[in-house]
């Protein structure tokens, strides 16, 4: 089934790569060609996505983008491998990778104990100059261009994982872990620790935000209500405000660690009124998984223009509960997907996309929702363009348009047919395809701004 060698996989650009074309619109469609190309010019942009037949106009729309003369350009055949845009990974924690499937049957409190702040605690320098550069492989492998990581406390270990990010390519948004309440690194007082990180988060963000035209951007990460005092969540937020960085954290992920919040925030209306005292609402405020919401928050959060990662596999993993994701959606929510590895087990975004259809269509069921279902098209779509809109980064990541920047995948989708020959060109069942029937190996090669990831 998979016989066919690899063909030499362009590393930069300027390029022209053919093969079957499918990716979602900024104006709300899908494009589907059949034998379609995508032509990156020399900055690493797409100056051409269209019909293979129609190469003559497109050469002459690669030069006129301000490539090189048409006879100049490498052309490569992916022929049927599928051309896509690269996924986005709204919500992952870098240490955790290492533990990634483990600790079934744990709620999240017990499970952060048992299996997380001791890994956490041990991710120095050392570890990630180890693990950040496999991380970022695994992420390249498993089709992800664009990943949203947490780090740990320790400023040194997230230079470390900037510095990789910039050497690998892939298209990051990275922030130290901050908690001054409860914490596993207690070696300073409490006082200490809130100046300390601070202190270090806003040194991280100048010597990395916007790093490389934008590819690495910083995000003031403080994990959670549970672990950090309200001081610590104003001051990071206004940090983020100051410097146009990403505010990140978890919010109403478990009813444990709602009725927690709930008790050491007492003047505090909902969870989501612990942030918003804070000043952390906003469009550059990313929360992940928002699960148990009341209507009042989730106008809060439309109102204030928040942005949501779903992050089904892990809500499950875990137990912590089911988003209802058509009420958000219905609402006009901005929503993404994010893999929470370690809590959720697996990288692929398409298995996020998998699990969060089943979940949805059987909670559909069970309350007997009149909204349709979502398709496997839009359930690609929000593993790529709506990722990309919740970074604020449409313009240019998420979809194979002509402008964007070339963060583009190519997967063999032979390897999701149930038998051997089997293939389709319904742009919907090849989606349905890859959602459904995933292979860690389907991804042959993705590229951020026409610059091939190593895999």
């Amino acid at each position: 089934m998979h016989e066919r060698p690899t063909p030499a996989l362009p590393a930069k650009p300027p390029f022209v790569v053919r093969g079957r074309l499918l990716t979602p619109l900024d104006d709300g469609g899908t494009r589907f060609e059949a034998d379609g190309e995508v032509g990156v010019d020399s900055r690493g942009r797409i100056a051409w996505v269209g019909i293979w037949s129609e190469r003559p106009a497109a050469s002459q729309a690669e030069e006129d983008a301000g490539g090189p003369p048409a006879d100049e350009v490498p052309i490569v055949d992916l022929r049927p491998w599928l051309l896509l845009p690269g996924m986005v990974d709204l919500h992952a924690h870098l240490p955790q990778l290492p533990n990634a499937g483990l600790g079934a049957g744990l709620d999240l409190l017990a499970w952060l104990e048992r299996y997380i702040f001791p890994l956490e605690e041990a991710f120095d320098v050392a570890s990630a100059r180890t693990l950040a550069p496999a991380a970022y492989r695994a992420f390249a492998h498993a089709g992800t261009t664009t990943a949203v990581l947490y780090g740990a406390v320790y400023e040194p270990s997230l230079d470390e994982a900037f510095r990789a990010a910039e050497e690998h390519g892939i298209r990051a948004v990275i922030g130290k872990v901050m908690m001054d309440r409860v914490t596993y690194d207690d070696r300073l007082a409490r006082d200490e620790i809130l100046e300390l990180s601070l202190r270090q988060s806003a040194d991280l963000c100048a010597r990395w935000h916007g790093r490389d035209d934008g590819r690495l951007q910083y995000a003031f990460t403080p994990r959670f209500a549970v672990s950090c005092t309200a001081e610590m969540l104003r001051e990071s937020a206004r940090l983020a405000r100051e410097t146009g960085a990403y505010w990140m954290t978890h919010l109403s992920e478990d009813r444990h660690e709602g009725e927690t919040v709930r008790r050491l925030f007492p003047e505090a209306i909902d969870y989501l009124d612990v942030y918003d005292r804070a000043d952390g609402l906003g469009e550059r405020s990313i929360f992940a998984h928002a699960i148990h919401l009341s209507p009042r928050e989730i106008e809060r959060l439309r109102e204030s223009g928040s942005r949501i990662a779903h992050c089904p596999a892990s809500n499950l993993f875990l137990a912590s509960g089911v988003m209802q994701l058509a009420r958000y959606l219905d609402a006009g929510l901005s929503v993404g997907l994010g893999s929470d590895v370690a809590a959720g087990p697996d990288l692929s975004m398409f298995a996020q996309m998998r699990v969060g259809a089943y979940t949805q269509n059987a909670l559909r069921t069970v309350q007997g929702e009149s909204r349709p279902m979502l398709t496997p098209l839009e359930w690609l779509r929000m593993g790529s363009l709506d990722g990309a809109r919740v970074l604020g980064i449409e313009d240019v990541a998420g979809s194979l348009e002509i402008g964007k920047d070339a963060d583009l995948i190519a997967v063999d989708a032979s390897f999701t047919a149930p038998l051997p020959g089997i293939d389709s060109d319904d742009p919907a069942e090849l989606a349905s395809r890859l959602i459904f029937r995933d292979h860690p190996d389907m991804v042959q090669a993705a590229w951020v701004r026409g610059r091939l990831l190593p895999s």
